[in-house]
């Protein structure tokens, strides 16, 4: 008999449930941009806040796995917005010199919260007395997040940039002396006013233009960057890693603990990611990381298969674990955020964000849907193997098509396209 607090779900629609927020949130991705532009960042995302609050607390007492769905989604909306809007406030609104350092840090917050959570949800299962709803207890934890951002944004400026772009100039100078020394200020506000001029007069690219070879090169190249890093599965493991643990052998509550794990090496990972930035070429960086990620797959693939049943297999899925995300979160994911903004010249670069933004969610979607039907079909090495020819396959692309974006402004890299677009007439 199905019991009223648990969704009774299959391996179909446990995918659906974990994948649904993706499917919202490339959408959310492609639309927020415009109604930032046109509300204000801050004011998008003190929305996005009320979103999260009113859509979390809709999953936890979710009484059926439709409602589930559907709340996931919306949720889904709220992520794929704030995606795209708060990396943008946070570029607006840091120096120039500590930009970069500002924005990469977006990261390594998205991975401490992922390692918040999984701690507090195993305190939540290992002291709820064997509760059947404990998940639920796990959802409304987490909607403190989003009550603490909506009243954090009462205490942060809007961006000067955005009032600067509306024409409203006082304002934007009243936020930069805010967080700007006076001189500085000044000098900034000049600066963004010819930016904003600048972007008014310049003509924006539009699907048409991918008719031009060197346009569709880098949109192609910028969508192969973001699906390469989801196609290894990463986000298989950040969504179902509990569900990993107990199918290699732990049971639930040890699963919940240990992935704590992959919660403190993905943090770690991280900053030693952004260390890495500013001194390795992104080329070699994106290929390495994609070897180290292979190799941990093929690995866990081959354990699964021959030691299946035996003591050591749960200690040494957990272990491929830990290494896969070490070089997913020190090199293939700061990489990945970095490259697809320096890619794209400023004629590309609304177009081309949307897109590859879009598609990166949707590949994210698909990934995470199939996961759990493909772990309950074909078991968790067969799983691994796929994932691996993934990694192979994206290997490839990146060693073959990829160009090395590190050192060279956005007019070089556009230069480089433009040349190689007329070779290929030639």
């Amino acid at each position: 008999m199905a019991r009223p607090d648990q969704l009774n779900l299959t391996s179909f629609t446990e995918g659906l449930v974990a994948s649904s927020l993706l499917l919202g949130a490339a959408f959310g991705a492609v639309f927020s941009g415009r109604l930032a532009d046109h509300k204000g960042r801050k004011t998008v995302i003190m929305y996005l806040s009320i979103v999260f609050l009113i859509t979390t607390l809709g999953c936890a007492f979710a009484p059926n796995a439709a409602i589930m769905i559907f709340f996931r989604i919306l949720l889904g909306l709220a992520v794929g917005g704030a995606s795209v809007t708060v990396p943008t406030f946070l570029a607006e609104i840091s120096p120039a010199e500590t930009r970069g350092q500002v924005v990469t840090q977006n990261e390594l917050m998205i991975v401490s919260g992922q390692l918040l959570a999984y701690v507090f949800n195993a305190v939540i299962a290992n002291y709820s007395g064997g509760s059947t709803h404990v998940w639920r207890y796990m959802l409304v934890i987490a909607t403190l997040p989003a009550i603490l951002l909506w009243i954090g944004m009462f205490f942060v400026p809007e961006s000067p940039r955005w009032y600067a772009s509306k024409g409203k100039l006082k304002s934007a100078l009243r936020v930069l002396h805010l967080i700007r020394h006076p001189k500085r200020a000044r000098l900034e506000l000049v600066s963004i006013k010819k930016a904003v001029q600048k972007e008014r007069t310049s003509e924006k690219a539009t699907f048409r233009d991918l008719q031009t070879p060197w346009i569709r090169r880098i949109v192609f190249l910028g969508i192969g960057i973001a699906v390469v890093q989801q196609i290894t599965g990463v986000n298989s493991i950040m969504y179902y890693g509990t569900h990993i643990l107990q199918d290699a052998g732990f049971n639930t509550d040890v699963a919940l603990v240990a992935n704590i794990a992959n919660g403190i090496i993905s943090v770690a990972a991280t900053f030693f990611g952004m260390w890495l930035l500013g001194r390795a070429k992104h080329k070699p960086m994106l290929l390495i990381g994609l070897t180290g990620t292979s190799i941990s797959l093929l690995l866990t693939g081959i354990f699964s298969m021959t030691l299946h049943g035996t003591p050591f297999l749960p200690f040494l899925v957990l272990s491929m674990t830990v290494m896969f995300l070490a070089f997913q979160q020190a090199t293939i994911s700061p990489v990945t955020w970095l490259m697809l903004s320096e890619i794209f010249p400023q004629k590309l670069r609304g177009l081309g964000m949307g897109v590859t933004v879009f598609c990166l969610w949707t590949t994210n979607f698909l990934v995470s849907f199939l996961f759990p039907v493909l772990l309950s079909w074909i078991g968790l090495g067969l799983t691994y193997f796929i994932f691996f020819f993934c990694g192979i396959a994206a290997f490839t692309f990146v060693k073959f098509f990829l160009p090395e974006t590190k050192g060279k402004s956005l007019e070089e890299l556009e230069l480089f396209f433009r040349k190689a677009g007329l070779k290929k007439k030639v």
